[in-house]
């Protein structure tokens, strides 16, 4: 019976670790990988190649990939295991028409918070006297409506 309880006890103690759990998302080491872009001879291909297929897509004037790299552990007891942040990696790419490469930013933890954004706000462009507010309206009635006035 001894044996039984030293053996399950053997068990359980030895599935557990002392190593924290790393949680990953994005494209792994991405600071090493963006070193081996290079402006106007890398093309979509290898872009696509070295990094993978990015985060985030826009299309603009020229295609702007994103690529993201995140890296978590659990905190210790005493902090509730509130998540504490080890890696964040950002790397914004510009490809031309041509697909080539023509601007790379990367953004680490240190200089994320350098980067600027456009302070512009987007105004309403209709009115309550518009087409669009008024198709908008009775579409939303009708939606609203029950489903025995609609059968009528």
């Amino acid at each position: 019976m001894n044996k039984i309880i030293i053996i399950t006890i053997f068990l359980l103690i030895s599935n557990c670790t002392l190593n924290k759990v790393v949680k990953h998302h994005g494209v792994h080491f991405l600071d090493k990988k963006q070193e081996k872009l290079i402006l106007s001879s890398t093309n979509r291909n290898d872009i696509i190649k070295i990094l993978g297929p990015p985060s985030t897509k826009s299309t603009f004037d020229n295609d702007v990939w994103i690529y993201i790299e995140r890296k978590h552990i659990e905190g210790s007891l005493f902090k509730l295991g509130k998540e504490k942040l080890i890696v964040s990696n950002v790397l914004i790419v510009e490809i031309n028409n041509q697909g080539l490469l023509v601007k790379k930013d990367f953004f680490d933890v240190n200089n994320i918070n350098e980067y600027k954004f456009n302070e512009a706000k987007t105004e309403v462009t209709y009115s309550k006297k518009s087409f669009v507010y008024d198709f908008l309206t009775s579409l939303r009635q009708k939606i609203d409506a029950p489903a025995k006035k609609r059968r009528k």
